[in-house]
């Protein structure tokens, strides 16, 4: 059903980059629609990446052994060297003048690609390191550093991501107070308006730049930044193309002159459910860490939405609702020949079982988080299908509830050590 809305809705995406099929209540089924890349159906989630490439899945398995559509990169993640040294990624230059971010780190070109400054989620900045009116703190390979607005633009505008999202003044794991959000406000729309006047210039930065800009929203409530949001509604309408949302507290009271604009959470939930109560808050376009924490600890994640038939048939059955996730740690799994997940249709399903998969990780063998990170990642694209599949039905809420009952509300606990660089890095902490 939500593909046939989705293919009514073709002509109207043509001529609109972002089309909302269908809305309940505040929840929406949209359709993102940018040149020369396939339809990112909303809502929908972004690949997290570290340096460019999804953690265990090298781009030739990225192309061949998933169905991810899209993904988030981070600046920070590249400019370790800068201003000493020009960082690698701003030496590359593509014959075809495309985005040298694209082909620097082999991203297949129907892929949906999104550019920001920091990771998400980030790593916060001690109060000596805060941001300033023209620089903001970014975590690099090295330490944290400096990162001057007027940089991140250019740079950003020549690296040709699809989607830029503009600077803002986010205090990470930091209560707002008034002044302080009076003070961010300020230099959010300084930065907006510098950076959307460096992509009206003829720089040959910006030349043949088909990147959309999206505008970064506190993390408060609107009316605390109502300043920001009404230049947004009345000055950069025509100049922005969707909005970055730090905080579900943000869609409490947003505009209606902004309500056309895809919305996308930098907001980082830990669970499937808190997924489901951010769509149901109307996010379009989400960013999951969970899935890499996951495959990290060894758990293969097992959900689906909206509960299948017989499943639900149990359930009336059931007293004790049912894990997220597989510890594959469990010496339970040592002589299983069972997949990961019954009925799924990944690679590591079709072609590996229980038992194998559990050997690689105790022989602390890469391969073991490879085909763990392919499935938890084919769980969460057939998870959010499921999603879009409830929203053209009208039944999300409904769905929403049965899936509430029938899992638990977070993931497993991790019990194994996890891969060798993230246990060295983890053990490393731990010492300080």
């Amino acid at each position: 059903m939500a593909q046939a809305l989705f293919e009514q809705s073709t002509e109207a995406t043509k001529h609109r980059m972002f089309n909302v099929i269908k809305s309940l209540k505040r929840a929406r089924l949209g359709c993102l629609q940018l040149e020369g890349r396939r339809p990112f159906e909303t809502p929908h989630f972004l690949g997290i990446t570290s340096r460019g490439i999804i953690p265990h899945i090298t781009q030739d398995n990225f192309e061949h052994q998933t169905d991810i559509s899209g993904v988030y990169v981070a600046l920070e993640d590249f400019i370790e060297r800068a201003p000493k040294n020009v960082p690698p990624l701003y030496q590359y230059r593509d014959a075809n003048k495309s985005s040298p971010l694209r082909r620097f780190i082999a991203l297949p070109e129907k892929t949906l690609l999104v550019l920001g400054a920091r990771r998400t989620p980030p790593v916060a900045a001690a109060l000596s390191n805060s941001n300033t009116d023209s620089t903001v703190s970014v975590c690099t390979s090295v330490g944290f550093r400096t990162l001057e607005t007027d940089h991140y633009a250019r740079a950003v505008e020549t690296l040709q991501a699809d989607i830029i999202i503009g600077l803002g003044d986010i205090p990470y794991e930091r209560t707002l107070g008034s002044k302080r959000i009076e003070t961010a406000t300020d230099r959010n729309i300084q930065w907006l308006e510098d950076h959307i006047a460096l992509r009206k210039s003829s720089s040959p930065t910006t030349a043949g730049s088909s990147s959309v800009l999206f505008a970064s929203l506190l993390p408060v409530r609107c009316y605390q930044q109502r300043f920001f949001v009404d230049h947004l509604a009345e000055r950069f309408s025509d100049q922005i193309s969707g909005l970055a949302i730090f905080s579900t507290d943000t869609l409490e009271d947003l505009p209606e002159e902004l309500e056309y604009l895809p919305r996308l959470a930098l907001t980082s939930p830990n669970s499937p459910h808190q997924v489901l109560r951010q769509i149901s808050l109307g996010m379009d376009i989400l960013t999951m860490p969970f899935i890499t924490t996951a495959t990290d600890a060894g758990i293969a994640l097992q959900f689906d939405f909206p509960i299948r038939k017989e499943a639900h048939q149990d359930a009336a059955t059931d007293v004790q609702s049912l894990p997220l996730g597989l510890d594959m740690w469990s010496a339970e799994h040592v002589v299983d020949l069972s997949p990961l997940s019954e009925g799924c249709k990944c690679y590591a399903c079709t072609a590996h079982h229980r038992a194998f998969i559990q050997h690689l990780l105790m022989a602390k063998e890469m391969l073991g988080w490879v085909l763990i990170q392919i499935h938890n990642h084919h769980v969460l694209e057939r998870f959010f299908h499921g999603i879009r599949e409830s929203l053209a039905a009208e039944t999300f809420e409904h769905d929403v509830i049965d899936f509430t009952r029938k899992y638990e509300s977070h993931l497993p606990e991790k019990t194994g050590q996890g891969p060798r660089y993230v246990f060295k890095a983890d053990h490393a902490r731990e010492q300080r």
